[in-house]
């Protein structure tokens, strides 16, 4: 199989904010930024896999600054690391305020993805070769985060996730 570098998946995605997209306070809604931050992910993973793609998880998404009315958005996402038939995918949200020139990161996300055949299956996918400083670093950084879903997910135990163990015993040996 074609091996792929985080680069191939790079997408880029941008939205308006507006009224109909804002809670009474005239931010944008939670939900609404998901749903597109959902699809940006989705169109890095489909890259990758050249395959349909379906969400199989969202890590915990945090929001920082809040994106009001008029803002636009732009949501950066890429493959940081690929499994046998699931790729996990970073997302960075930006907000700018055009006007006034300003533009703040607003979130950051991992989103996982499962590749499908034309039954619905899951299928294998190509690898990830990840080449700058930042990509090595995502990428090494995908297993334990891997590992912490399953667990959090009851798909796999504590005591298998061994990348998430070494973590917390090289942590207490190094207080010692």
């Amino acid at each position: 199989m074609l091996k792929k570098t985080p680069q191939d998946s790079h997408t880029i995605m941008n939205e308006m904010v507006l009224p109909n997209d804002t809670n009474t306070l005239g931010n944008l809604m939670g939900g609404r930024l998901l749903y597109w931050m959902d699809i940006g992910a989705a169109m890095a993973a489909q890259k990758h896999c050249n395959r349909i793609v379906v969400t199989a998880s969202v890590d915990n998404v945090s929001f920082k600054h809040p994106i009001k009315l008029g803002d636009t958005i732009t949501i950066e996402s890429k493959v940081t690391r690929a499994f046998n038939t699931s790729v996990e995918v970073r997302l960075d949200v930006w907000a700018q305020n055009i006007p006034s020139g300003t533009k703040v990161k607003s979130n950051e996300a991992y989103y996982t993805f499962v590749a499908l055949d034309k039954d619905n299956h899951t299928i294998p996918i190509s690898e990830l070769t990840p080449e700058t400083e930042e990509d090595i670093a995502l990428y090494d950084g995908a297993l334990r985060r891997r590992q912490l879903r399953l667990v959090l997910g009851g798909k796999m135990k504590p005591d298998d996730a061994t990348e998430l163990k070494a973590l917390f015993f090289s942590a207490s040996k190094e207080q010692e």
